[in-house]
């Protein structure tokens, strides 16, 4: 598999997560403010071939000011860790600048944190 589409794997897994689990689509946060990702550390475990099904698993690790932490975890179908990404990501306003997390949004988010839920 080329490694690339893993990326586009995770960033399709973070803007579902903020879709599907915080309730806010990455859509409605992109009118007024932006979330980048600003650093992604990803250690490939086994290679994948064209044609295999794996599985994401996203957990939030730690929420600051303007930053989200996140893992993902790929694994293939018979659990076969393929890869493991940790990201951090950037609230920033419409200039491109961090900046506080919105309260709705930033509780959803706590409430998420690996070992809370």
């Amino acid at each position: 598999m080329f490694f690339p589409r893993y990326f586009e794997m995770i960033n399709d897994c973070v803007e579902a997560f903020f879709d599907d689990v915080i309730g806010v689509p990455y859509e409605e946060i992109h009118i007024s403010a932006g979330v980048p990702t600003a650093e992604i550390r990803t250690q490939f475990k086994a290679p994948s071939r064209h044609g295999d099904r794996i599985a994401l698993v996203l957990e939030c690790v730690k929420v600051g000011r303007s930053s989200l932490d996140l893992s993902v975890i790929a694994s293939s179908q018979d659990g076969e860790v393929r890869f493991v990404a940790e990201l951090t990501l950037v609230y920033v306003n419409n200039v491109g600048r961090p900046t506080s997390w919105p309260v709705q949004i930033k509780e959803k988010l706590t409430k998420e944190l690996k070992g809370q839920s």
